[in-house]
């Protein structure tokens, strides 16, 4: 079983341990270097930037989505993004422990999303958890999120708000910490 695999069933990993500095800081070199190639990439280059985003997210990102430069994702390999997506300039991923976002969503500038924790007797030693945006959610800017929230499918949550535990569905959430201040009418 890989490190990414024990992770996602909820074992947590000393950081210097020869398995985890092995697999998960080659995929975060592998990361740095293709960041840092769309990062440098001249942003008129459409066409260069999406086969990128494509190595990048091995993959992972469906047909008419798209990440505006710079940004930045540690892990790409556990990102998956659906279609129709888009996502606004400084992006911050640290996806050890994987991130979903569904089909339609909108992701405002400088949103941030956090899959790993430390734990507080030895923090050295991590545990993650996914966090999953369900369809046509809408994040303003300076969003984070933190290990294993959902937000609900059409949620909005407002601007520079800190999502600490799952929004429902048609809600709008605002704060730190992120609450609930009404329902969408449909």
């Amino acid at each position: 079983m890989t490190v990414f695999e024990e992770l996602r069933n909820g074992t947590s990993y000393d950081i210097r341990d020869e398995k985890y500095q092995k697999e998960v800081h080659g995929e975060i070199d592998r990361c740095d270097h293709l960041c840092w190639q769309i990062n440098t990439a001249d942003p008129s280059d459409k066409e260069k930037l999406k086969v990128l985003e494509n190595e990048l997210l091995q993959g992972q990102i469906r047909d008419g989505s798209f990440i505006t430069p710079p940004m930045h994702i540690d892990c790409a390999g556990t990102v998956h993004i659906g279609k129709n997506v888009y996502i606004n300039h400084d992006l911050n991923m640290m996806s050890l422990g994987s991130i979903t976002i569904e089909d339609g969503v909108m992701i405002g500038p400088e949103c941030g999303f956090f899959t790993v924790n430390h734990e507080p007797k030895n923090i050295r030693v991590i545990r993650t958890k996914p966090i999953c945006i369900k369809k046509n959610a809408w994040l303003g800017a300076r969003v984070s999120v933190v290990p294993g929230v959902t937000i609900g499918e059409n949620a909005i949550i407002g601007t520079g708000s800190v999502v600490t535990k799952d929004i429902p569905a048609d809600s709008i959430a605002v704060g730190n910490p992120a609450r609930v201040i009404r329902k969408i009418e449909k």
